[in-house]
């Protein structure tokens, strides 16, 4: 008796009990499969990009949004800030490094970031063809930025003004693509870096002549200084600390002292993960919720199909078959539909997965491609037999109750 093609024949003949009950576990798995998938491209992702940052100096607004803005570079900046102030932040012996960065402008929705050569270093950036930025209007372009919008070394582009058009291009002056960084896995892929200087130059008034000289030495710690010209302006610092001290006075110090914010970045991105927590754990109860109405399902068909089925279980009875084999067989039924609920519900998550990476790189060009079958699914896997075993072992003990004479008697 080959009790696999039984239970699979029986399984079949009862195909709309089978497919409700393998489709409410193909939903539940699939979500908690796809938040798992998520959960840890997520963590990995803002964990990577805030590595090294202790804090995000901005202008005055939401400190979440200075967060993701200078860092992940997924939202508006919450304004600019005055060199000379935040040169005094640079200065002080509190900070080990504070890279400055200057935004505004996007090519093809990529965003031009003004900075200096210690930005792609603290992400360890290599450049994989030409080389680095070194003089205004230079460019070094990240390995997606330059994959999308096609530009080569030698290349000369216009910047529009804003993160996500191309309707108010800066035609009058062109950046010259030097280099392309190779794959870095980190925001550097999707940026393309240039001299502050250059930022400046794009955005000053014909009325204001030299502005933005001298821009390399002062943000670099030079003795270059300004003289007679208005007050350059920058979008943002990220900061590292000498010493918890650090962390300790001078967020305070420049909240209440000057007219910039300081965001501590390891409190703002866990303020968001609880948030983002709340959604994700509510999803999760979902899904364990239904995975469980999956089992309940199993349970419900396979105690109808044992009771429409007494009197060919008692013939196979009456045929050599013993209770044991038949009460393993009905088991098989509920291990087969949880396995195929279990391989759809993985298949739906990778769907899913690709469909979110899809919208996500095209509103914020991060991607989420890592469909690898994570250790927790394994687990997931184990889970979900569980579950078959005991929906199908709960009506299959009946079997041990049939009254053989008598059943077949009643036929």
């Amino acid at each position: 008796m080959n009790l696999f093609k039984i239970s699979w024949a029986n399984l079949k003949d009862k195909k709309l009990n089978s497919f409700l009950s393998a489709l409410l576990m193909t939903l539940g798995i699939g979500i908690i499969s796809m938040l798992l998938l998520l959960n840890k491209q997520l963590d990995e992702q803002f964990r990577r990009n805030i590595k090294g940052i202790d804090m995000v100096v901005g202008a005055k607004g939401s400190p979440l949004q200075l967060i993701l803005s200078s860092i992940y570079q997924i939202d508006s900046p919450t304004g600019n800030v005055s060199l000379d102030e935040a040169q005094r932040v640079m200065k002080n012996p509190l900070v080990k490094t504070a890279i400055p960065l200057a935004m505004g402008d996007n090519y093809m929705s990529y965003r031009i970031v003004g900075t200096n050569p210690k930005y792609p270093n603290h992400f360890e950036a290599k450049v994989k063809e030409g080389r680095l930025f070194s003089t205004t209007m230079e460019a070094t372009l990240g390995a997606k930025a330059a994959s999308v919008t096609g530009l080569k070394i030698g290349d000369t582009f216009s910047g529009a003004h804003g993160f996500d058009n191309m309707d108010d291009v800066h035609g009058n002056k062109k950046y010259k693509v030097v280099g392309i960084f190779e794959t870095n896995n980190s925001v550097i892929d999707q940026l393309i870096l240039t001299d502050i200087s250059s930022v400046w130059s794009i955005h000053e008034h014909a009325d204001e002549p030299g502005k933005g000289a001298n821009v390399t030495d002062m943000l670099t710690g030079g003795d270059s200084t300004q003289t007679d010209e208005p007050s350059q302006e920058i979008t943002s610092l990220l900061v590292k600390f000498r010493n918890p001290m650090g962390m300790v006075a001078l967020p305070r110090f420049i909240n209440e002292n000057t007219k910039m914010q300081a965001a501590s970045v390891a409190f703002e991105i866990n303020r968001l993960f609880s948030l983002l927590g709340i959604g994700i754990d509510t999803l999760r109860a979902i899904a364990l919720i239904i995975i469980l109405i999956a089992g309940v399902s199993v349970f419900i068909s396979l105690y109808n199909s044992l009771k429409e089925r007494k009197y060919e279980m008692a013939l196979m009875l009456s045929m050599g078959a013993t209770r044991t084999k038949l009460f393993v067989m009905l088991l098989l039924e509920g291990i087969m539909l949880a396995l195929v609920g279990y391989g759809a519900g993985v298949l739906l998550s990778r769907v899913g997965l690709w469909l979110f990476s899809r919208a996500a790189e095209s509103d914020y060009h991060y991607s989420f491609a890592d469909f690898s079958l994570l250790p927790e699914e394994i687990m997931l896997l184990g889970g979900a037999i569980l579950i078959g075993i005991l929906a199908a072992a709960i009506p299959s003990l009946g079997i041990y109750r049939i009254n053989l004479s008598r059943t077949l008697a009643e036929e």
